[in-house]
């Protein structure tokens, strides 16, 4: 999980460059600000995420689902006040903030499977009863 996290750290610095810049060519200042509100929402999401697996890895399956579950909740409540306090106001670029939300659930969602498919995990099968090899 910790390479997910880097490649989702990775995936959102490019997105922060990329959407900053082609909001700031399309859109001027307003752009700019959409593409990094959005950034931020959109990466706050994701990354949360994967730092609660992280933290709850230790714990119960039950637990850790129910910190899911809530943080989940949590996030969601996070993301609608600030999209609600934000509403009323024209410094950023709707559009922009829209396409780079989606752009980083999209491309740090991608760059964490990425790291963790990368990852060598070792599969060994025990035996469950002895096999006349092992008497």
């Amino acid at each position: 999980m910790r390479a997910a996290l880097r490649w989702g750290i990775a995936g959102l610095v490019v997105l922060v460059i990329v959407a900053t810049v082609a909001g700031g060519i399309f859109a001027g200042g307003p752009g700019v600000w959409g593409a990094l509100i959005g950034a931020a929402i959109g990466g706050f999401f994701i990354l949360t995420t994967v730092m609660l697996v992280l933290f709850t890895a230790k714990l119960d399956t039950g637990i850790q689902g129910m910190v899911m579950l809530a943080s989940w909740v949590g996030k969601l409540l996070v993301v609608m006040i600030v999209v609600a306090a934000i509403k009323h106001f024209d410094f950023y670029s709707r559009p922009t903030l829209f396409c780079t939300v989606v752009g980083a659930l999209l491309i740090v969602l991608g760059a964490e499977t990425y790291g963790l498919l990368r990852q060598r995990v070792p599969i060994v099968d025990l035996p469950v009863e002895p096999t006349d090899q092992d008497r």
